[in-house]
């Protein structure tokens, strides 16, 4: 359906999907199994050991959660769709969104933007490795999707 702007018809999608790139799960595991293998090493201190394998374990936890639920947001003339937690979804309709925008997060001494998707009773952020594009192009398709 064309939307007319000063003389332009802009075309607005049906429904968008925002997912991890393929290459981030990937690469979570390949530094996971280093970690293993660096834990696993023969003369190995007990708290290298320690270390590498729960850093191992996290890193390869949190490359399952890429495979398991890689579509973090999704989007339609009813609303959008998120995943919280783990791996769970959660359907938020149009009119309990409160705010779309983009935040600003420091840490470490680097700034990142995130998109943020406020409902009032919770709040929603997703980084560019969440949504697999920018935070503000992600912004704008939402924007246009939202009746």
């Amino acid at each position: 359906m064309p939307l007319t702007v000063a003389w332009h018809a802009v075309e607005v999608p049906e429904s968008a999907k925002w997912r991890v790139p393929p290459t981030l799960p990937v690469t979570k595991f390949a530094v996971a199994l280093l970690l293993a293998v660096v834990a696993v090493l023969p003369g190995a201190e007990r708290e290298r050991l320690l270390l590498a394998g729960a850093a191992a374990l996290a890193l390869g936890v949190w490359g399952l959660r890429d495979v398991v639920a890689p579509v973090r947001l999704a989007a339609d003339a009813e609303g959008v769709t998120v995943v919280t937690g783990f791996a769970r979804r959660r359907g938020l309709p149009w009119g309990d969104i409160e705010r779309i925008g983009i935040g600003e997060h420091r840490s470490l001494g680097l700034r990142s933007e995130v998109l943020e998707i406020d409902t009032g009773e919770s709040l929603h952020l997703f980084s560019r490795y969440d949504l697999g594009a920018p935070c503000d192009e992600v912004e704008e398709a939402l924007r246009a999707l939202r009746p």
